[in-house]
């Protein structure tokens, strides 16, 4: 019986995005945390939202999780 290799996840990757079910790339914006005084109310918010990654780089971080 031959041994099969076991898939090997980026840690790095795996903390930053998450898959759904369906399939979407989910990230969280940056530059949300300190110094808000100094950005704008609709900024802020946006930075509060979930981002869906789309695109070339979605299926490059799909790979790096093991989601083939």
């Amino acid at each position: 019986m031959s041994k099969v290799n076991k898939k090997k996840i980026k840690k790095s990757v795996s903390r930053r995005f998450e898959v759904t079910k369906t399939g979407k790339v989910l990230f969280a914006h940056q530059y949300a945390g300190h110094k808000k005084l100094n950005k704008s109310k609709s900024r802020i918010r946006r930075g509060k939202e979930i981002g869906i990654l789309g695109g070339r780089f979605a299926k490059k971080v799909k790979k790096m999780l093991g989601e083939d």
